[in-house]
């Protein structure tokens, strides 16, 4: 890390844990309750009622920093499954099946599970 930002390593990680489980949150309630956006009129009632719980659940466990290194660890798998099933099918890289958002969440929440929940979370400093 550049040495002026070395002093803000944990506020840092928990603006990034708390951003991205917020986001990841919002997918949930786009598709559990149409809100901010519609979910896609094609998607099956699993990926809505299934995916779209953990998204809104897990999302918003790892942005409160709540059993942060379970929910992101579950969140990490819906997200490699999520790849595989509507995107790996299509085309080999993430680049071409227009996956790599799926890719960044899968492997930015398998990072927090492994690190934990941090700075400014329930879990305390894990």
């Amino acid at each position: 890390m550049a040495g002026f930002m070395k002093s803000y390593d944990d506020e840092t990680y928990a603006i990034m844990r708390i951003v991205l489980g917020l986001l990841f949150a919002v997918h949930g309630s786009s598709k559990l309750f149409g809100f901010p956006v519609p979910p896609p009129p094609d998607a099956p009632a699993f990926v809505i009622y299934v995916a779209g719980g953990l998204e809104l659940v897990g999302g918003l466990a790892i942005a409160a920093g709540f059993m942060t290194r379970w929910a992101a660890f579950v969140c990490s798998g819906l997200m490699a499954a999520a790849y595989w099933m509507a995107h790996g099918t299509k085309a080999l890289l993430p680049i071409q099946n227009h996956g790599e958002l799926a890719v960044i969440y899968c492997f930015a929440f398998l990072y927090i599970s492994a690190k934990g929940a941090g700075i400014w979370s329930v879990d305390g400093n894990d």
